[in-house]
């Protein structure tokens, strides 16, 4: 009876530790995925601002469109000259995964 006891409780207890680590597994492939998506957008903005693609687009509008394919939402964005500035989220769990990023050219140019 003892044994059954300690099997049911060390079951319990892997199962606890399975599913945190399955949780914070998953908090950081989203952390990881809304920061690809940040720096896509801030890439994108940066690129339209400079001219360097083609596009009828407002920078921060396509910054908008480039986060969204990603599974993210656009939430700030700044151009000044040819640097653009964004904050991008996306939820995980009920929470927000946050990231910003800048692209443009190097300082001094």
């Amino acid at each position: 009876m003892a044994g059954a006891a300690l099997s049911a409780s060390i079951l319990a207890v892997s199962a606890a530790l399975a599913v945190g680590l399955a949780a914070v597994g998953g908090a950081a492939v989203t952390a990881q995925r809304v920061a690809g998506a940040a720096d896509a957008a801030a890439l994108s903005a940066a690129d339209a601002a400079s001219g360097a693609i083609i596009t009828d687009d407002e920078p921060c509008a396509l910054a908008a469109r480039v986060a969204a394919a990603s599974g993210a939402t656009l939430t700030a964005c700044t151009v000044d000259g040819f640097v653009a500035t964004v904050r991008v989220e996306a939820a995980y769990a009920g929470l927000a995964a946050v990231s910003r990023a800048r692209a443009g050219p190097p300082e001094g140019f």
